[in-house]
């Protein structure tokens, strides 16, 4: 009964708009009260052991590195790179839209510092251009779900922690599914602006493309250094957060000459308050986490399916369409600390292999953040865009499809997100 009610108080403060944060923390300080032997105060003690982590102090150091490229103005060279290289296509700026996102996704792992970045430029030049608000908004916010699969990705970092799963093999898992979601957007955009006529650029010369390329190779060996040290065992991902941080100051600062010492100030108060909303969430989330452990959630889950589902491919549906429907109103970390430790026992059981799992997982809830209520880079893009939700929304279905299109691909020929770890470094599994 207790479990009913907490349940129906969860959905109930969710939908009278309550930060989540708020209602997980809210759920979790009720449901310890109604445990006699156990004291309230397991709640802010949970919450401060559930930050303890080293891995975690990733989060807000790559989330600084994305806000440096973004004052820096790294993101804008980026651009010009991708618009040298795809701008003579049909509709090649919103083809460079695409491919800023999956560049910039190499640097940030944060979706959401793509979102903002990349779109403040994008989507006015694309209106300016000729091309329709919601391609602009729908674009700019759908591929910037491709910074949490393409590593370095924060979600990667907070599930190899939660399951001690090698950091390292789920950024590599990470890279084909990552490419196939742009190559596949792409592909989309191309026949929508042969409908539409979008506008080209003239091809880049090979000296311009030369130029552009020299001038953005600092910024395009930062994934490069901080893949190949997580692999190679000379740092640890947070440790690599750290140096993307130094390493973008001083690219910025020195290299590029654009990030200046008065734009710091700005910077670590929005890198601050970005961090801060996650690392409460997850806070928060650890302490319900604990509560759905003292009621041995896990165990009737893995009785629950171990009696009514005898398919790993059909517990794999499940899963993907469990973590579509949370993805709208929740964000990956809170997500994943909620439900990971109550479904990796019954996916290890079915013989799923941890890793594979990780990025089915961190693929499904990348579609929540383009999915409303929630979706934040939905509502980011809108905002620039200055477009109703509702139309984003519909504008950026298409692109939603191609996301689930290749999800189901890695869910099901767990070949294609493998390829690339067993090619370079199979023993990590």
């Amino acid at each position: 009964m207790i479990g009913i009610v907490l349940v129906g108080l969860f959905i109930i403060l969710m939908v009278i708009g309550i930060p989540i944060a708020f209602v997980i923390g809210i759920v979790s300080l009720l449901g310890f009260m109604n445990i006699p032997y156990i004291p309230e105060a397991m709640v802010p003690v949970k919450m401060l052991n559930g930050l303890d982590s080293f891995v975690l102090l990733a989060v807000p150091l790559f989330i600084l590195a994305a806000n440096l490229m973004n004052s820096g103005q790294i993101s804008q060279k980026l651009i010009d790179f991708s618009l040298s290289i795809v701008g003579h296509i049909r509709g090649g700026l919103a083809h460079a839209n695409i491919l800023v996102s999956m560049l910039f996704a190499g640097v940030s792992g944060a979706a959401q510092a793509d979102t903002a970045g990349v779109g403040k430029i994008l989507i006015p030049n694309m209106k300016k251009q000729g091309y329709d608000t919601e391609t602009a908004v729908g674009v700019t916010a759908a591929s910037s779900t491709i910074g949490v699969i393409i590593p370095p990705s924060i979600p990667m970092i907070i599930f190899a922690g939660l399951t001690n799963v090698s950091v390292g093999a789920l950024f590599l898992v990470g890279i084909i599914p990552g490419i196939l979601v742009g190559v596949g957007m792409m592909v989309l955009v191309y026949f929508l602006s042969l409908k539409n006529q979008y506008p080209t650029y003239q091809r880049a010369s090979m000296k311009n493309f030369i130029k552009k390329f020299l001038d953005t190779i600092p910024a395009l060996m930062t994934p490069v250094i901080l893949i190949g040290g997580i692999i190679s065992g000379i740092f640890t991902a947070t440790e690599a957060a750290a140096f993307a941080s130094i390493y973008t100051v001083f690219v910025g600062m020195f290299y590029y000459k654009t990030l200046k010492l008065k734009d710091f100030p700005k910077i670590l108060v929005d890198t601050l308050t970005l961090s801060s909303l996650s690392l409460f969430a997850l806070a928060a989330a650890s302490a319900l986490g604990q509560l759905m452990s003292y009621y041995r959630l896990s165990t009737w889950a893995e009785q629950f399916f171990a009696n009514n589902i005898d398919s790993r491919w059909l517990f794999l549906l499940i899963i993907i369409a469990f973590f579509l429907f949370i993805g709208t109103f929740m964000d990956a970390i809170p997500a994943m600390i909620l439900f990971i430790p109550v479904i990796l026992p019954v996916a290890i059981s079915f013989g799923i292999d941890p890793t594979l799992l990780g990025i089915v997982t961190i693929m499904t809830l990348a579609v929540g953040l383009v999915t409303p209520p929630y979706g934040l880079c939905l509502l980011l893009a809108a905002k620039i865009g200055k477009l109703p939700i509702e139309r984003s929304f519909k504008a950026v279905i298409p692109y939603i499809t191609i996301v689930v299109v290749v999800l189901l691909v890695v869910a099901f020929v767990p070949g294609v997100a493998f390829y690339v770890p067993e090619l370079i470094s199979p023993d990590l599994f």
